[in-house]
C-alpha cells in the first residue's frame, strides 16, 4: 500500500481519492487518511501543504455528515454505527459532557488518534452549536494535517529513508497507534 501511495501521487486522481478517504473516515470509514497523506507527502514534500488542505477540508466536511448523522439520524444510522463500534452505553455521559466540556472534546480528540467520526456523530446528537464545531474541527483537523506536513515538508527525505529502512516495524507503530486510539476512545467515552 506503501509503495502504491507513492507511486500514486503523481497521478491525476490521487488527490480525489485522499480527499475521499479523509471525508469518510470523520463519518464513518474506520480507516485514517493518514494511510494516504504520509506517503503522498513523502513522495512530494512540496505539495505537502496541499495535501494538508485537502484532508483538513474534506474532514470537516465529512465531520458535518457525521454531525447530521448523529443530529437526524442518529436513532437509526448514528445509533447504529456508534453501537458498531462499542459505545453504544457510553453515549449520554458523553453528550453530557458537551454541556461543560464541549470545545475542549473536539479540539482535543480531533487532533489525537482516537477515531473522529465518534465526535461527530455525538456532537450532532448532542446538539453543539454547529459553527462552533465547523470552526473547532478546522483547527484540530487543520492542526492535525499541517502538523504532518510541517514535519514532512521539513524532514521528508529522512524521514522517507527511516521508513523506507523499517516498513514493517512503521506499519506495526501505525497499527498500534489506530488500535491504541480505539481503546482509549473506548476507555473515555
Amino acid at each position: 500500500m506503501y509503495d502504491w501511495c507513492i507511486a500514486a501521487a503523481d497521478k491525476p486522481y490521487a488527490l480525489w481519492l485522499m480527499g475521499a478517504v479523509s471525508f469518510a473516515e470523520s463519518s464513518f470509514f474506520p480507516i485514517p487518511p493518514d494511510v494516504m497523506l504520509v506517503p503522498m507527502s513523502l513522495a512530494r514534500p512540496q505539495k505537502a501543504w496541499l495535501y494538508a488542505l485537502v484532508c483538513t477540508l474534506t474532514s470537516v466536511a465529512g465531520g458535518v455528515v457525521g454531525y447530521a448523522i448523529g443530529a437526524l439520524l442518529y436513532d437509526s444510522v448514528g445509533q447504529w454505527l456508534i453501537n458498531l463500534y462499542g459505545y453504544g452505553d457510553k453515549v449520554e455521559a458523553f453528550r453530557a459532557g458537551y454541556a461543560e466540556y464541549g470545545a475542549w472534546i473536539i479540539l482535543l480528540k480531533g487532533l489525537t488518534p482516537i477515531p473522529y467520526k465518534l465526535v461527530t456523530i455525538t456532537s450532532g446528537f448532542a446538539g453543539y452549536n454547529l459553527l462552533a464545531f465547523v470552526l473547532l474541527s478546522l483547527v484540530a483537523r487543520g492542526g492535525r494535517f499541517f502538523i504532518v506536513a510541517v514535519l514532512l515538508n521539513r524532514y521528508g527525505s529522512w524521514i522517507r529513508e527511516v521508513i523506507e529502512e523499517r516498513l514493517g516495524l512503521w506499519v506495526a507503530i501505525g497499527a498500534g497507534v489506530l488500535v491504541l486510539g480505539f481503546i482509549i476512545a473506548f476507555r473515555m467515552f
